[in-house]
Order: structure tokens, then sequence, then C-alpha cells
């Protein structure tokens, strides 16, 4: 979890950056925050958005005098968090009061009426907790693909999995989408560009980057960034969505 605090208008429109997680954006501000999804959908107050949410460049959000906590949760565990699972959402947004309905509103109640952000900070992660005893997780089959293309960095064949788990490739992609909301191969490219993209943005060597985190070479790169987020590495280095990252969530 992070908090964030908007006192003025943001300065510009906010490009969301893709993230392997399950975005929760729970907001109690003096106004709501208004994201527009690249399709011409806006969407205002507290939202829910799946893996990869962003994808394009095309996602802008924007707002002033916004409070919020932000959410990562790993898509393994958002059928139980939230009472929809990953597959739901696909890399679209929702809100949270389709998915929650009263209760959205009685959270942004007690969030704002909260003294300081370690409370809120707690508040959030008891609600959480709470939800997730009463609903079934993920197939454990699933939440260990994903595991494991989290811990390669994206680097593990999708066959080598499916061969682990001693099933067709035709199946891994089936049970995969349903539980995740993305294919395991989309799964794979989504975490290995957000290792790259940070690394990037911690000043490494593009080259490197490269090499380390599997592409061909430099242009395959930057063709993924820029098919990520519709920006060049020289641009997507300096969004604010991403420089504020090792601040908010600290490795």
């Amino acid at each position: 979890m992070a908090g964030f605090r908007v006192s003025g208008p943001l300065v510009g429109d906010l490009r969301v950056v893709p993230h392997p997680a399950v975005m929760l954006i729970l907001e109690f501000g003096a106004r709501s925050p208004t994201v527009d999804d690249g399709a011409g959908r806006r969407v205002e107050g507290s939202l829910v958005a799946g893996p990869g949410f962003g994808a394009g460049g095309g996602v802008r959000a924007w707002g002033e005098h916004v409070e919020c906590v932000q959410v990562r949760l790993s898509p393994v565990v958002a059928r139980a968090v939230l009472g929809a699972c990953s597959a739901d959402l696909g890399s679209g947004v929702v809100t949270l009061d389709d998915l929650w309905g009263r209760e959205a509103s009685r959270l942004r109640e007690r969030l704002s009426a909260a003294p300081t952000w370690r409370e809120r900070f707690e508040l959030v992660d008891v609600l959480l907790a709470r939800r997730s005893r009463t609903r079934p997780p993920t197939d454990p089959e699933v939440a260990w693909a994903w595991q494991r293309i989290v811990a390669s960095g994206g680097l593990v064949r999708v066959e080598h999995l499916a061969a682990e788990l001693g099933w067709s490739r035709k199946r891994l992609w089936s049970r995969f989408q349903s539980g995740i909301g993305v294919p395991p191969k989309r799964a794979a490219k989504l975490v290995r560009f957000d290792r790259a993209v940070h690394r990037l943005v911690g000043g490494e060597d593009t080259a490197r980057v490269a090499a380390d985190g599997g592409y061909f070479d430099q242009p395959h790169l930057h063709r993924e960034i820029m098919a990520f987020t519709g920006a060049t590495p020289a641009t997507v280095v300096g969004e604010p969505f991403l420089t504020v990252d090792d601040r908010a969530w600290p490795t």
C-alpha cells in the first residue's frame, strides 16, 4: 500500500503505466480523481483495474485536492479480496462502487475520518484480510504459474510451465487466463517490461537492461516499451507514475 496526497491540481494529465498487479485506488479527498480509460470512458472515485491497465499509453488520470490509498494486489488474491477475479477485470477498470456497493462508501468515510496514514493503512489491511478469508482463492496451479513468472522476471517459457504442471499449453492458457485475467505469455511480457523499465528509471544502461531482460537487442526493448506505454524509453523514465515508485513502493 501507498498513500498519496495532491494538494493542488496535477500538472498535466498523469499517464498510467502498466504494472503486473491489480490496482486498487481508495480515494477519500475533497475531490474525486478522474481516469480516462483511453476508450472514451471516464471513471471517477475509487476504482479497481486489472493487471496491465494502461497498456498502449492512452490511459490518463487527473484531479486536484486528491487523497487516496493505492493498493497493489497480486492477481492470485484478487478473487478473494475483491469478490471478482482478475479475468472479470481484464486489463480494464471498474468503480469500487460497482463491486462493493455501500461498503465502498462506508470505507471512504472511514478513511476520511482516520487522522493518520498509519491508521488508514491498518484500516485497509484489516478490511482486505477479512474479505480474503470469506472467498475461495485462485486455483493453486494457476497461482504457482504466476509466482514462477514473477520470480523469473518474466523469462520462464510458457511451455516449460505447462510441462512442469503436466498440462497442455492450451489448458494452461485457458486456466491462467480465467484466473489471472491475461494469458501467460502476456503476463510474462508484462513482468519483463516492469522489471526493465524500473531499471531504466534507476539510470541503468539500456543495452545491459535489454540483455539481462531477455530482449533480442535495444530496438526490441524500445518496441516493447512503446507498446506498453505509447512513449519512448527516454520519455518513460521521467513519468511520475514510475519515478515515485522507489519511495511509494520500496523494495
